[in-house]
């Protein structure tokens, strides 16, 4: 039984397709069971902040590897990479399908594949100086890193610098963030949007999530201690100012590297969703098994 991985920008409706997915799966006598692979999603209590799958999605879809982290603590793509081989291996062995759903492309690879880790650094001390000086560090030492990278994310930008220093390239070049060595048979899924109706899916996902009391949420993690992997989360910093048109950019701009990373996936069968409802595009999907 192949596993299925469904990918795509945020706002594109990666979830409801999921679900849409699993019940034509059900009506052919499957029975799948969700993996998340989202860096972010893993936090309790910043549900609504990441768009995890809700209580009534996940009665629809069994979910695993949702809201399991405490918001203090760091996560790392290393210990995702386990439990979703585990989670993974697990359904198999129990006759069930797994779905393999998310947006972040390095936590799809370590799902999906072997991944070979770059090795831990200490970047507190980097971090401090701020993301416009340590971008700017690195598009003078090594641009073509610097041009991968949010110029927005500290905690990136130091972790490139210092293994800069140990003359290891980080992040990898685009063809090195996916494989088609996978660890079990896969069919890889993505989905994208005519960039116009994504950014205005966006802009209306962003309304809801704040609507939904989203920073509510990020004023309790803050108020908690939340790690700095927490804070990584969209949104959340723009959310604890108050601006929520600045959430919005930076959502669209990452929302832009994710569709970039997309074109180029190896061995994926792209499925636009525009105008398309989630049960239109699982049954395009379903035929394609």
């Amino acid at each position: 039984m192949d596993v299925i991985a469904i990918f795509g920008p945020t706002g594109v409706g990666k979830t409801a397709v999921a679900i849409a997915l699993a019940e034509r799966l059900r009506a052919d006598g499957e029975d799948p069971g969700a993996v998340s692979a989202d860096a972010l999603q893993v936090y309790r209590g910043l549900e609504t902040l990441t768009g995890a799958a809700t209580p009534a999605e996940q009665v629809a879809l069994e979910h695993r590897l949702l809201s399991f982290v405490d918001v203090t603590e760091t996560f790392s793509a290393g210990r995702y990479a386990e439990l979703a081989h585990a989670e993974i291996d697990g359904l198999l062995e129990a006759g069930r399908r797994p779905i393999v759903v998310g947006g972040t492309g390095l936590y799809l690879r370590a799902a999906l594949a072997d991944l070979d880790l770059r090795p831990p650094v200490e970047t507190a001390e980097l971090e401090a100086r701020g993301a416009p000086a340590l971008h700017a560090e690195l598009s003078a030492r090594a641009p073509h890193l610097a041009a991968r990278l949010d110029p927005a994310d500290p905690r990136r930008l130091a972790r490139s610098l210092a293994l800069l220093e140990q003359g290891i390239e980080y992040p990898p070049a685009d063809e090195e963030l996916w494989t088609t060595r996978t660890r079990r048979p896969t069919r890889l899924f993505a989905l994208f949007m005519e960039r116009a109706a994504l950014y205005a899916a966006i802009d209306a996902r962003v309304d809801a999530m704040v609507a939904a009391g989203a920073a509510d949420e990020v004023r309790s993690a803050d108020a908690a201690g939340a790690s700095a992997t927490a804070r990584q989360a969209l949104g959340f910093e723009q959310l604890l100012t108050g601006n929520v048109e600045a959430m919005k950019q930076r959502t669209r701009h990452y929302a832009r590297r994710q569709l970039t990373w997309l074109r180029k996936l190896a061995g994926a069968q792209h499925v636009d969703v525009t105008g398309r409802s989630a049960a239109d595009v699982a049954a395009e999907i379903g035929s394609a098994l």
